[in-house]
């Protein structure tokens, strides 16, 4: 595919620019003025049109909780147990979701969903791309993150058994993280503990080779998900981040990735009496590496840019607005070798509207995944 004369929003240069985009074999070849189509290859004319990164989202529950089923689509949250590492939100996507059609056909093309927030340990999310019938063949990393829980969630869900207080929540994750670490020692030294599944799944979190993915709204929440984070030594991500503002130099200073949202729904909550459309900008200047949510299906997928249009209505650079829905996503989720920017040797994620897509008028013309037409 050879996609002529756009105006290009690449999310690596601030000035958007006009050039070509040669793809072949899913990847992008080339960008620059004056390509030439190789034998057989389609021809796509942007002249006068936009060209945008396939978006990217960092959080949400998109195919674990199904657009249109009610509580019977509901397949992210397990009611059973206060702590459940060993999930895998792989087990529970459903690749034929209507909201991922919708999510598409909105710019958007690859997200990161997983298990909600009733748990103090949820289990792992997974990164895919938005077209497919088996998730095995969508998946563009697995596990991406684990999830946990802060504050009013699991004492909301969990107030049965024993969870009633946020030292309650830290003191669970504490112990599971305290076996796992000890299951760990004990195999890596030659004994043979019981198998255990929970601190199996908790290992890659030990290890580093995947992040605690912090469901935390309240300031005070999202301190005690940096403390814990850092009394194992282990990664972490900081997911909602609601009154991240209030504690903006505290999250800079831990140098963890945000994700702000979902910013354009109701305080249903009491710890989102704070909720500010200011909060991504100012993360972001505070030297925060940001990224947008609609933590999908309580914001609709497909409404990602819309959420980042009213960051940069609030004061967010748009420039910086872009990287929170293309480029910092990619990086919070650890794929940003293949997706989240327009640049050569990357997936051919290629979106292509009529107007600036922050804006509620302007229309997703195309969409290419991997190189291929799918909108």
């Amino acid at each position: 595919m050879l996609i002529k004369n756009g105006l290009i929003h690449d999310a690596v240069n601030a000035a958007p620019y006009e050039a070509d985009i040669l793809t072949h074999g899913g990847k992008i070849v080339a960008i620059g003025k004056g390509l030439d189509k190789g034998v057989g290859e389609q021809v796509y004319d942007a002249a006068g049109k936009n060209v945008y990164p396939g978006l990217v989202e960092a959080h949400c529950h998109i195919g674990l909780d199904n657009y249109g089923t009610g509580p019977v689509g509901h397949d992210f949250n397990e009611r059973n147990d206060t702590a459940s590492p060993q999930l895998r939100g792989i087990d529970s996507f459903n690749p034929f979701d209507k909201s991922i059609r919708n999510a598409l056909a909105g710019g958007v093309t690859t997200v990161c969903t997983g298990p909600g927030s009733a748990n103090v340990l949820g289990g792992t999310f997974i990164a895919v791309k938005m077209s497919g019938v088996c998730v095995d063949d969508m998946i563009v990393k697995s596990p991406v993150a684990m999830k946990c829980a802060f504050g009013e969630n699991p004492k909301r869900v969990y107030s049965d058994k024993g969870v009633s207080a946020r030292m309650t929540i830290a003191a669970k994750l504490r112990e599971a993280l305290f076996k796992a670490r000890e299951y760990m020692e004990k195999k890596e030294s030659g004994d043979k503990p019981s198998f255990d599944m929970k601190s199996e799944a908790l290992i890659p979190v030990l290890k580093g080779e995947i992040p605690l993915k912090a469901h935390a709204h309240r300031a005070d929440d999202i301190c005690t998900a940096i403390r814990i984070a850092k009394e194992f030594n282990i990664k972490l991500t900081l997911e909602h981040c609601t009154e991240g503002h209030l504690i903006a130099d505290i999250i800079a200073r831990s140098g963890y990735p945000v994700a702000v949202g979902p910013t354009n729904s109701s305080a249903s909550k009491v710890e989102l009496a704070n909720k500010d459309y200011e909060t991504a900008g100012i993360l972001q200047r505070a030297g925060v590496s940001v990224s947008i949510i609609t933590d999908s299906p309580v914001i609709c997928q497909e409404n990602l840019p819309i959420c980042a249009g009213l960051a940069v209505k609030a004061g967010m650079d748009p420039f910086e607005a872009l990287k929170a829905i293309t480029i910092n996503p990619a990086r919070h989720i650890g794929i940003a070798d293949r997706v989240g920017s327009l640049e050569a040797g990357k997936d051919a994620d290629i979106v292509i509207t009529d107007g600036d897509i922050f804006s509620s008028s302007t229309k997703v013309l195309a969409v290419f995944l991997n190189g291929e037409r799918a909108v």
